[in-house]
C-alpha cells in the first residue's frame, strides 16, 4: 500500500504553482494552478476520486470508444462502427 503524499511549490519568479500528488494506489500526477488554494482543492479532489483512476488504460480507452459510438449513433445519425 502506498502512502498519500503531495507537494505544492512555486519557484521565485514563476507565476504558476506546481502541485504534485500521490494517491493510495501510487499513481502520481503533476498539475499547475494560479493559486495555492486551487492546488489544495486538486489534492482533495484527486484523493476523493481515486477509484476513477484505478481502471487500466485499455479499459478506459474501450469505454471511451463505446461512448463515442453511442453519441455518434444517437446524435449524428452515423452508421455503426
Amino acid at each position: 500500500m502506498y502512502k498519500r503524499n503531495y507537494n505544492i511549490s512555486r519557484k521565485a519568479g514563476d507565476i504558476m504553482y506546481t502541485c504534485y500528488v500521490v494517491d493510495n494506489n501510487g499513481l502520481e500526477s503533476t498539475n499547475y494552478f494560479d493559486t495555492e488554494q486551487e492546488c489544495i482543492n486538486y489534492v482533495y479532489w484527486k484523493w476523493e476520486n481515486e477509484a476513477l483512476f484505478q481502471q487500466n488504460s485499455d479499459e478506459l480507452l474501450s469505454n471511451a470508444i463505446e461512448n463515442c459510438k453511442e453519441i455518434d449513433s444517437k446524435n449524428n445519425n452515423l452508421r455503426e462502427i
